[in-house]
């Protein structure tokens, strides 16, 4: 279960911007301090707004702060922060990485949802270092294919260097993909399907020792996946969904340096 400390708190209390001051013979509003507690409890337990506990401040006071940050892009600077401050205290292993996604069903409906052959819902996407350490994160529609959306992560990632080497699974298996990141310096190692012929292989059993360390990623997902608003997207907006997953990614890392 998520258990924020008095340390991670007031690292994330003290980047996200004050709100606006209220008009004069208004109703106070509910402190940050408060309102930020109150958005890792929901994380957390992924429980409905309405059943938010009173000592957070009101249901609406919290949904509206919870909002403004989700419109003003907050947690994804959040998330570069936290990525630079790992960066920076040298506890990233980027001689190897691993990346996976996650089915998440979407049961609320909303935008940014893909059909399935097992229902409607979304892609978590991540890509972790040796240790286990987010690199990259991303939500999208779970209908497109895991090659398809590859490229696509090297403009999301937390690091200024570039992994070694990518060890995927056979949905990571492509003769593209190989050729574009070998162009960015780092070497793809995925299996190859049954399909391929033998004359075509350009994988060896010695490299492909390093899959054995995927239960890596694995742990890392099951992580993210303890934090309940994860597990299935009720939330109609899809920013506000990824805002939840970039919080729990920032979660994640800053505990690293932290505690």
């Amino acid at each position: 279960m998520l258990k924020v400390t008095g340390r991670l708190l007031k690292w994330f209390y003290a980047r996200i911007p004050d709100p606006p001051k209220n008009c004069k013979g208004c109703r106070p509003r509910t402190g940050k301090r408060k309102a930020l507690a109150g958005s890792f409890w929901l994380l957390a337990n992924g429980a409905k707004w309405k059943d938010l506990p009173r000592q957070f401040g009101t249901k609406s006071a919290v949904h509206r702060f919870f909002q403004r940050l989700v419109r003003e892009g907050v947690f994804e600077r959040l998330l570069q922060e936290a990525g630079q401050l790992v960066e920076e205290r040298g506890e990233y292993r980027l001689y190897e990485c691993f990346p996976d996604a996650a089915f998440c069903p979407a049961r609320g409906g909303g935008d940014g949802i893909g059909r399935t052959k097992v229902g409607k819902g979304v892609k978590i996407l991540i890509a972790v270092d040796a240790r286990g350490l987010p690199i990259a994160v991303q939500s999208c529609s779970a209908r497109p294919h895991e090659s398809t959306l590859a490229q696509g992560w090297f403009d999301l990632m937390l690091t200024k260097e570039v992994p070694e080497r990518v060890v995927g699974d056979k949905a990571w298996e492509s003769d593209a993909l190989d050729r574009a990141f070998a162009a960015r310096g780092m070497e793809l190692m995925a299996p190859h399907r049954s399909s391929r012929r033998p004359e075509n292989r350009t994988q060896d059993g010695r490299s492909l020792r390093r899959y054995r360390r995927r239960w890596v990623v694995e742990r890392t997902l099951a992580r993210l996946l303890h934090f309940r608003r994860l597990c299935v997207r009720w939330e109609k907006s899809s920013r506000a969904f990824e805002a939840y997953l970039q919080m729990a990614c920032a979660f994640l890392l800053v505990r690293q340096v932290l505690v």
